[in-house]
């Protein structure tokens, strides 16, 4: 074994939902997401040799043996580049490991927008920086979480998802800032609780509409920053500078711009909310958010829309949006305790009518971020 001497580690690291402020964050703006109640853990014990084996409760039937000084680069489509990618970018950033064995096991459900490929990637990344026994920094391994989904797996996503599985706090969503990578706790009330509707469309389309999203706001940008050269991100676009731009710009990149633009403003507005208790206002905005992503932005969908208005239907709830990337995947409404389980039979019951599918429902509140559980 050399000079390893931490033979076995186990690292958790949870799902996310974002109450609002989405496809804000690869556009430098803020967002407003906590962790949930669900969570990936890893297994990693050290190895003799080189070799970096991946099994995954997922796939019982498949273990992948790779040779960890020749990792291949690049997404290849598989289940295993998530942590394949992280162990990869980790080692480019200078982390040297020791072979290992990892075995993964999630309650984050999969394709529904509720970010396991983050918590694989976070709680991959701690597990073998405790089995190296190196120093963790939760900034920089958000990071490189992010950096091994854009180059290993191919989706140019923010940095949203790994920082807050790194960072959260139990009890609290953060207000993040992307572009300062600072956060603000905002204390999540103790009556309510978010209930995830997952409307169990795979969100298997969701990658390269993504990017498309993501060329579309970079396209809008390069033409505002030439009439406004202060802009150099959708974040210091003003409505009435997106107004004076408009004939320049592609009708679509126009719309898209607008979600954006007020989306961070809406996520501001919902912090404050949030945190002074004023709950209706913060429902205002969910609704707002989803008739903008819906509208604008164009990645909802006729599940995601029925699970929203059947939520939004129910005595009690304050609001309702799709959550993620979109195009499937998960909405959540916040729900007062006392309501949740008859908004949950209702939301239930009407989708199961809509569609012939039963709904999987999940009640959360804020939980805590990523840990290292053993060494």
């Amino acid at each position: 074994m050399g000079d390893w001497t931490v033979r076995h580690v186990r690292a958790r690291a949870p799902g996310r939902v974002n109450l609002i402020g989405e496809h804000t964050d690869y556009n430098d703006g803020f967002v407003l997401p906590m962790a949930i109640d669900f969570a990936t853990t890893v297994d990693a014990t050290a190895r003799d040799d080189r070799l970096l084996t991946i099994a995954s409760d997922h796939y019982s039937d498949v273990v992948v043996a790779l040779d960890l000084d020749a990792l291949p680069q690049g997404p290849t489509g598989g289940w295993a580049d998530c942590p394949r990618g992280m162990v990869l970018e980790l080692q480019r950033d200078g982390a040297i490991f020791p072979g290992a064995d990892l075995r993964i096991a999630s309650a984050v459900p999969l394709g529904a927008g509720l970010s396991s490929s983050a918590a694989l990637e976070i709680a991959t990344g701690l597990a073998m920086l405790a089995l190296a026994g190196a120093r963790v920094d939760r900034i920089a391994l958000a990071k490189v979480a992010q950096r091994a989904e854009n180059e290993q797996m191919g989706t140019r996503s923010g940095i949203m998802d790994p920082y807050v599985c790194a960072k959260a706090r139990s009890g609290e969503a953060l207000l993040l800032d992307t572009r300062a990578l600072t956060d603000r706790a905002v204390q999540f009330p103790h009556g309510v609780q978010i209930l995830i509707c997952n409307t169990m469309v795979q969100r298997k389309l969701a990658s390269g509409q993504y990017n498309l999203r993501r060329e579309s706001c970079e396209r809008a940008v390069e033409i505002l920053h030439r009439r406004f050269p202060a802009v150099a991100a959708l974040r210091e676009v003003t409505l009435e500078q997106l107004e004076a731009a408009r004939e320049q710009l592609d009708p679509v990149d126009y719309r898209r711009c607008r979600h954006v633009i007020t989306e961070d403003a809406r996520t501001l507005e919902t912090a404050e909310a949030l945190s002074a208790g004023r709950l209706h206002d913060v429902g205002r905005a969910m609704n707002a958010s989803h008739a903008s992503l819906r509208d604008d932005y164009e990645v909802s969908c006729e599940q995601l829309d029925v699970m929203v208005e059947l939520a939004r239907s129910c005595d009690g709830v304050y609001g309702a949006r799709m959550t993620g990337g979109g195009f499937g995947g998960c909405a959540i409404a916040l729900v007062p305790r006392s309501a949740i389980a008859e908004v949950e039979a209702t939301v239930r019951a009407g989708f199961a009518r809509a569609f012939g599918v039963v709904p999987d429902l999940y009640r959360t509140s804020a939980a805590g971020g990523a840990e290292v559980l053993s060494e």
